[in-house]
C-alpha cells in the first residue's frame, strides 16, 4: 500500500511538471517514468558542508541537490545524517552516472561517486529503487548548462 502511495505520489508530481525550470524543483526522467522533487541547492562550500545533517526527516517528494563548480571527483559521507539516503552522482550534462542507494545514518565510511560529477542529488533512502530510477536517467534543472544539457528547459 506505501509502494502504491509513493508511486501515486510521484505520477501526481510529474503530471504537475512543465516546461520551465525553477531552483527549487528537480525533475527526472528515463525509461521508468518521470518524476520531481522540490529541493534545496547547495551550490557553496558551507552549503555543501552542510548538506542534510541533523535532520531527523524529509518529505517524500524532497531533496537536496549539490552543485559543484566544474565536473569533478567526488565523495560523501554520513557524518551527522540521521536518515537514510540515496545519493544520485551526474555528470556536467544532467546524466545520472551512478546512483548509492540507502546510505546509512551516522557512517562516516567515503561513499564515491566517481569521476567527472557536478552534480548529486539526495533523496530519500530506497526512493530511487522505488521509481526506477537508473544509470542513464537524465535530469533537468537549471543549475545545468543549457547548451550542453541532454534535457534542457524549455
Amino acid at each position: 500500500m506505501r509502494l502504491l502511495h509513493l508511486a501515486a505520489t510521484a505520477c501526481v508530481w510529474a503530471g504537475a511538471a512543465h516546461s520551465a525550470c525553477v531552483d527549487d524543483r528537480i525533475e527526472l526522467r528515463g525509461d521508468w517514468g518521470t518524476a520531481r522533487f522540490r529541493i534545496e541547492v547547495a551550490d557553496d562550500r558551507e552549503e555543501r558542508a552542510q548538506g542534510l545533517m541533523h535532520r531527523e526527516s524529509m518529505a517524500t517528494t524532497a531533496g537536496m541537490l549539490f552543485v559543484y563548480e566544474r565536473p569533478q571527483a567526488v565523495a560523501f559521507w554520513m557524518r551527522n545524517t540521521l536518515i537514510p539516503l540515496d545519493m544520485i552522482f551526474i555528470d556536467e550534462t544532467g546524466l545520472v552516472q551512478h546512483i548509492h542507494e540507502n546510505a546509512v545514518p551516522l557512517d562516516e565510511t567515503p561513499i564515491p561517486g566517481g569521476q567527472n560529477i557536478q552534480f548529486v542529488l539526495e533523496i530519500n533512502g530506497g526512493m530511487a529503487s522505488r521509481l526506477g530510477i537508473t544509470e542513464g536517467s537524465e535530469i533537468r534543472h537549471p543549475s545545468v548548462e543549457q547548451g550542453e544539457a541532454v534535457w534542457p528547459c524549455e
